[in-house]
């Protein structure tokens, strides 16, 4: 049971390992692209690869929805980023239960952008716990955990990552299950939705602030701000001990200052161009030195 491309190497791994996919649960198909037609998830492109019968509720509170998961008769479901809440009759119809491959040390970080907050907070390490679910939200036993340092990673370097790492941990784990743990109560944290506000840039932030923003949005959202009334994404920054006033342009390399220290932008794009560095952006988009961006 998942949807993005997080999911694809869980479901890979259950595959190479021969455990049997009775079913993919997963997103429907949804408008996506300029042309808007509807795309399959991740998941759904993958199962179909592997000759695995695929399933796209949009809910699973309905009865007889459920009556056909029941009728499955599996061992044990496996859930990565999925999308939809299971209820207590879905977690309970495996003989095993429900595990879930989530992208952090729980309980810090439970909830829908475990990744993109942790980059936000400036964590040091994350990782994957392997957790039996329960009704709750990300609340479950802790069955496995496995590390890794965030470092400089943007988050779509992180969830390639935490997505190998957490195929390996599911595969681990049912070769040795284990009961698991309670989680502590002490440490928990949420991580919210990414609010499409969020991604603009306050230039009164700290350099620090921003870069982590920068990285966290990328590749997407992306983190973006407003040049000359055009939106301007920036994909890539690295922090320079400079000073200025918060937005200001304070060279021909555009380089800007933040609430503390500055911005050296190294990636950017504008609307329907690709990515370019600094450089060629100026070429050909004027952003003269002491410009306030707002």
């Amino acid at each position: 049971m998942g949807s993005p491309d997080f999911a694809v190497p869980s479901l890979d791994a259950l595959v190479a390992a021969g455990h049997e996919v009775a079913c993919a649960y997963t997103q429907p198909p949804r408008p996506a692209g300029r042309g808007k037609a509807e795309q399959p998830t991740a998941v759904h492109k993958r199962a179909e690869l592997l000759g695995i019968e695929v399933r796209c509720p949009r809910s699973l509170k309905g009865a007889e929805e459920q009556a056909r998961f029941a009728a499955l008769d599996a061992d044990l479901a496996a859930v990565a980023a999925y999308g939809l809440i299971l209820p207590k009759l879905i977690l309970e119809a495996p003989k095993l239960g429900c595990v879930n491959v989530h992208a952090s040390l729980l309980p810090r970080w439970r909830g829908a952008a475990p990744i993109q907050r942790s980059i936000l907070a400036g964590d040091a390490v994350t990782g994957v716990t392997i957790m039996r679910m329960e009704e709750g939200l990300d609340t479950g036993p802790v069955l496995l955990t496995r590390e890794t340092s965030v470092e400089r990673k943007t988050a779509g370097q992180l969830t390639a990552e935490l997505a190998r790492i957490g195929a390996g941990a599911l595969t681990e784990w049912l070769v040795r299950p284990s009961p698991g743990v309670p989680q502590p109560e002490e440490g928990v944290t949420y991580a919210s939705k990414i609010a499409k506000a969020e991604a603009r840039i306050d230039w009164s932030a700290s350099a620090e602030e921003i870069e982590r923003q920068v990285r966290a949005f990328a590749p997407s959202p992306s983190a973006w701000f407003e040049a000359a009334n055009e939106r301007i994404k920036l994909l890539g920054a690295e922090i320079v001990n400079r000073s200025g006033k918060a937005g200001e342009v304070l060279d021909d390399q555009l380089t800007i200052a933040c609430g503390r220290a500055a911005i050296q932008p190294l990636s950017v794009q504008r609307a329907g161009r690709g990515a370019m560095s600094a450089g060629e952006l100026l070429r050909g988009f004027a952003i003269p030195e002491g410009t306030i961006l707002s």
